[in-house]
């Protein structure tokens, strides 16, 4: 049996450590940011997570759909959200690098509860249960193919953004 090895090197975790993919362990202020309690991260998850559903649902209430029908509202709510999280990780990424809330707030928070793949998968069974299998399926491959492809088209509009913006400023 192989031995379990650890990694030591300098800007590497150490095994069991949490990692966040926004901080660079061999910069000395972000290594610092792990020791911080995560009560502002937290909250503004939660605020954000908050504002999300409530849009999430929102839609929904004002959209619904038939026992046997194509499940519009949940469809759009998660490609526009698959969109958004696109131009959003290119805009951190590229522009709001430094700014240690926006990904939790906007990413984790805001689209996260905004997005609803649970429900998704809960429209399927119901559309399926109540006999209409064939909008089920197309339901499934439809989400499944719309949401890669606005993350895709998300991430070159955010770079589109970005280009012009940094264009902009010289």
């Amino acid at each position: 049996m192989a031995e379990d090895t650890e990694d030591t090197r300098p800007g590497q975790p150490r095994s069991g450590q949490p990692t966040d993919p926004d901080v660079d362990l061999r910069v000395p202020a972000q290594r610092a940011e792990l020791g911080r309690a995560p009560w502002s991260v937290l909250g503004v998850i939660s605020l954000g997570g908050a504002i999300g559903s409530l849009a999430r649902f929102g839609i929904g209430y004002a959209f619904p759909a038939s026992p046997t029908g194509f499940p519009l509202a949940t469809f759009i709510v998660n490609v526009t959200g698959c969109l958004l999280i696109g131009v959003l990780m290119v805009l951190i990424g590229e522009l709001w690098a430094g700014r240690r809330l926006v990904r939790p707030f906007l990413g984790v928070g805001v689209l996260g509860g905004f997005t609803t793949f649970s429900t998704y998968v809960v429209d399927i069974q119901r559309v399926a249960q109540n006999g209409a299998a064939g909008t089920a399926l197309a339901y499934l491959l439809a989400t499944v193919l719309a949401a890669l492809a606005a993350v895709y088209l998300g991430t070159r509009l955010g770079r589109l953004a970005v280009g012009g913006l940094k264009t902009e400023a010289r």
